[in-house]
């Protein structure tokens, strides 16, 4: 069985570029209700802007957190999985900050209507850091009032959370910073670190790096007992935990790592099988 998440294929260029730009999706406004669907706390996509529709598809089935990778090509922030993949019109503002500033507006504040925890915009920077984030930091400042900022000691939310992940060189022209509209995506070392959650919100990390079980049999007890710590660590600092290279085919194994992180209290769920991770939280929330 695969143990990390897979790759779903893009349809046509078109059909992508259409979703990208479109308001927000009709599932998700229909009605202009007071409250629209209830938001899935856990639920993270990772490359969603492999799907047809980039962030409304993970939007649509109500995830809090989505994942982009750029890179920096000549001034723009390029979404792609892999350098083969660039395309000049696949930009961030195109594919995600664009729509979600749309969204913003029509919904009076917030990503999903009537509920105003931010969405996690995970950016995962894929070339080299420092240069990409201070890129990336001027094209955040063009969308005044959609970041949860940073400035002078304080956190002040709003709609969307940036978290810088991938290229670690990032974390000092980030740390150097007195204001900022992003934050940055620790590892495990980082836990119990001197970096407070107002620079590092969220633990991210390869979970094959860390556990044996991939869900098959029973989790062994050493390894839960891990688990609950490094969540209860986190947790005891403010700070959110996400694992990725998780089992991520349907079956009984990746519902049963699945249950174990809910278990857990893990914060996020890494999948990109949007409608298999909906459908688990929704059955674990009825149970």
């Amino acid at each position: 069985m695969a143990l990390t998440t897979r790759r779903r294929a893009l349809t046509t260029l078109g059909a992508a570029l259409t979703g990208a730009v479109a308001l927000p999706a009709t599932r998700a406004v229909a009605g202009d209700n007071r409250h629209g669907p209830r938001p899935l706390r856990r639920a993270h996509a990772h490359n969603d802007y492999e799907h047809p529709r980039p962030l409304l598809d993970a939007l649509d089935h109500r995830f809090t957190s989505v994942e982009a990778d750029i890179y920096l090509v000549g001034g723009q922030l390029l979404v792609a999985h892999d350098p083969e993949d660039l395309d000049p019109a696949r930009t961030l503002e195109s594919l995600y900050l664009d729509p979600l500033a749309a969204r913003v507006r029509a919904h009076h504040g917030s990503v999903y209507r009537g509920h105003r925890e931010p969405l996690q915009l995970l950016i995962d920077i894929k070339t080299e850091g420092a240069s990409t984030y201070l890129e990336l930091d001027r094209h955040l400042a063009r969308y005044k009032h959609l970041f949860t900022t940073y400035a002078h000691g304080r956190v002040f939310p709003g709609p969307v959370t940036a978290v810088i992940s991938g290229d670690r060189a990032a974390r000092v022209p980030m740390a150097a910073q007195t204001s900022r509209r992003a934050f940055y995506d620790g590892r495990l070392a980082d836990l119990g670190g001197s970096a407070p959650a107002s620079f590092i919100p969220l633990i991210s990390d390869n979970w094959t790096n860390h556990f044996t079980w991939r869900g098959t049999g029973a989790f062994p007890a050493v390894e839960r007992q891990k688990l609950h710590g490094i969540v209860q660590a986190a947790h005891a600092r403010g700070q959110r935990v996400r694992f990725w290279a998780t089992p991520d085919t349907p079956g009984p194994e990746r519902d049963a790592l699945w249950t174990e992180l809910v278990a857990a209290d893990v914060d996020h769920l890494n999948t990109d099988d949007l409608e298999g991770l909906e459908a688990f939280l929704d059955a674990h929330d009825r149970a």
